[in-house]
């Protein structure tokens, strides 16, 4: 795994452009992906320590994204955490169903992502 690496899946470049400066600002590298596909195929060449991923993009949506990372051998441990603007308890359950690690209601707040992020890829490293 790419021990500094997170990669954005969201369709919002607005989104995955505030993610970015988030997370460099806090000492990891970001790559952004507009949609799940885009996403997988980056999953399987980069290798990230984690995917920040929304639940609704074109092509293939974040739990089938989250669903695909978990069934890859050489991918699964990284942590997940599902954004999305449906809080609602049913989302919440579906999201962390799919395999997803953490889930966070849009809009987001920097400083809650970042410490969620790394309490979720400090627990997959302990994990394993």
């Amino acid at each position: 795994m790419n021990q500094n690496l997170i990669l954005i899946a969201d369709d919002d470049s607005d989104v995955r452009d505030m993610l970015s400066v988030t997370l460099e600002a806090a000492g990891y590298r970001a790559l952004g992906a507009k949609d799940g596909h885009t996403a997988a195929r980056i999953l399987t060449v980069a290798k990230p320590i984690g995917l920040i991923t929304d639940v609704r993009m074109p092509a293939m949506n974040g739990m089938e994204l989250t669903q695909l990372a978990r069934s890859n051998p050489s991918i699964r441990d990284m942590a997940i955490l599902m954004v999305s603007g449906n809080s609602h308890a049913y989302d919440v359950n579906a999201g962390l169903g799919s395999g997803a690690d953490g889930y966070l209601p849009k809009p987001l707040s920097p400083r809650h992502l970042v410490t969620e992020l790394q309490a979720l890829i400090s627990r997959r490293a302990h994990a394993g």
